[in-house]
């Protein structure tokens, strides 16, 4: 039976929030949500696992993995010091493949979305109390686009500006399968995850409960 609840059915459109600010809804297929969520479990069995990162010695209510780079609030490495000292998992080319496509469908610019190399994939799992504070993408050392996939419970995502935690900000909710573009003008927009939604994830997702959020960066690193 499918969900009653299930935001991914309801009839969306793509839309430019702001410049440089893309939300697509249905980007994702049901059948690549669910590959996705299943790499999602190999990955957790990956040499650091899933973890609860911490700032200023809290605990992030969302837990995290990495792919390419280990992010943690110092920045980029390639060992997770933190957790257990072991070398992060490798970026997949498949999600360097699906940045492209998705700034390419975000920006229309071929040139960017050629140029596009993702070599850091921060994958985060909200449960249904999880919340995400208002922060700013900025440890990376060039101005690329970050792309941003949600997969299971929906989410209300708040975009924020580009100076402060502060308003103005606008509150999108995000559905499995939709894609989120930062760019340009909205590069470094502050932004933040303020409720999952249980229940209204597609019928056949195999995430039981909560919410997969995937973000591809550049980091500009070697």
């Amino acid at each position: 039976m499918e969900s009653l609840f299930d935001d991914s059915a309801l009839p969306r459109e793509p839309v430019q929030l702001r410049s440089g600010a893309w939300h697509y809804p249905h980007w994702l297929s049901e059948e690549a949500q669910a590959w996705i969520a299943r790499r999602f479990f190999e990955w957790g069995r990956g040499p650091v696992p899933p973890h609860q990162t911490l700032i200023n010695q809290n605990p992030m209510s969302v837990q995290s993995l990495c792919l390419g780079w280990h992010w943690n609030p110092s920045g980029y490495s390639r060992t997770a010091d933190d957790i257990n000292g072991a070398p992060v998992a490798p970026m997949e080319q498949w999600l360097v493949d699906l940045g492209r496509r998705a700034v390419f469908d975000a920006t229309g610019d071929a040139q960017k979305a050629a140029g596009y190399t993702p070599d850091a994939a921060i994958v985060n799992y909200y449960d249904i109390d999880a919340v995400m504070g208002m922060h700013q993408d900025a440890d990376e050392k060039i101005n690329a686009p970050v792309v941003s996939l949600s997969i299971g419970d929906s989410a209300n995502f708040r975009l924020g500006n580009n100076v402060n935690r502060n308003q103005p900000w606008q509150d999108v909710r995000l559905a499995s399968g939709d894609l989120f573009v930062f760019d340009g003008a909205s590069r470094f927009a502050y932004h933040a995850v303020t409720k999952v939604f249980p229940g209204t994830a597609p019928a056949r997702c195999p995430l039981a409960a909560g919410r997969i959020n995937i973000t591809l960066r550049q980091t500009g690193l070697s």
